[in-house]
């Protein structure tokens, strides 16, 4: 009998995988990205020190004000929006992204841009 591993196994695999590859220092902090069935977040992380330099996702009152849902690729491009402002108010402009074992379309995709589109280079 085969046995079938879950999603979110993969997912985990896969992002233990990528972050082998993946970190972000202090000149150019990883944007590390997590969805849920319901919420996005996004964090902008320093991992030489292990700090969290910004963070922004759909349970903060300024990212939910104005949607109507919090699980869709309008709210992720909100999330990513006000992550890039927040990170060039910051002063940071270049990330390293982390897609967090998931797959580059929709939501994911969608944060990325707006996250481009706000300022950051990755």
């Amino acid at each position: 009998m085969i046995n079938k591993r879950s999603r979110s196994a993969l997912r985990v695999k896969k992002h233990s995988r990528l972050r082998y590859y993946i970190s972000g220092t202090a000149e150019r902090p990883r944007l590390a990205v997590f969805r849920s069935n319901k919420h996005m977040y996004a964090q902008i992380i320093d991992d030489s020190e292990g700090r969290t330099l910004v963070s922004a996702s759909t349970l903060q009152a300024d990212v939910k004000d104005g949607l109507t849902y919090t699980d869709n690729v309008e709210a992720a491009a909100k999330v990513g929006k006000v992550i890039g402002e927040k990170a060039v108010q910051a002063g940071i402009k270049k990330v390293v992204f982390d897609r967090g074992g998931f797959i580059y379309q929709g939501k994911v995709k969608a944060l990325a841009d707006a996250a481009r589109e706000a300022g950051l280079e990755f």
